[in-house]
């Protein structure tokens, strides 16, 4: 199913399609954190990376319970947008030498994933609630919450220590 396509018919159709995209891209980040956890240098950012990952890991069983709910089996959609900011992040992260520039670059890199899902997730919740689905939207809450003190957490260890070492 391609986004305006004419699979997509109604807004349950949209709200499920992109319910299809974020559970591709939080499947892709569950893939890539591993990487992410082994470059970082700084034990805080390696720890919070680490946690992260089983948080993300919570975020995809939330979205299996939403498809559930939905009445839909879990199934995911290509995500041109989460497969770039990877590729992007890898690419930038094999390009550092210097590991306190390359922590700076995975926060950066973490931020924009970030960034992403607290979109995806602040545009699902609307949309669940709108179409009555509150039993979604507090499941879908409960990790846009979460991707939000996420990237609470790493700008804070971004300006309190990261981005001052690498400079």
């Amino acid at each position: 199913m391609g986004l305006f396509s004419k699979d997509i018919q109604t807004f349950d159709d949209l709200f499920l399609h992109q319910l299809q995209d974020i559970y591709y891209a939080e499947k892709q980040i569950l893939k890539a954190l591993p990487k992410m956890i082994e470059k970082a240098t700084n034990p805080q950012l390696k720890a919070g990376f680490e946690a992260h990952r089983r948080e993300t890991e919570n975020h995809v069983s939330r979205l299996e319970q939403v498809f559930r709910l939905h009445g839909s089996e879990p199934k995911a959609v290509d995500c041109p947008a989460m497969d770039g900011i990877i590729k992007e992040a890898n690419e930038m992260a094999g390009d550092v030498a210097d590991k306190d520039v390359l922590d700076a670059a995975l926060i950066n890199a973490a931020q924009a994933v970030e960034h992403y899902e607290i979109v995806r997730y602040g545009t699902l919740v609307a949309w669940a609630k709108q179409l009555g689905r509150n039993d979604c939207a507090t499941i879908l809450e409960q990790t846009l919450g979460e991707e939000h003190a996420a990237d609470d957490k790493l700008n804070k260890l971004a300006l309190q220590n990261v981005n001052r070492k690498a400079a």
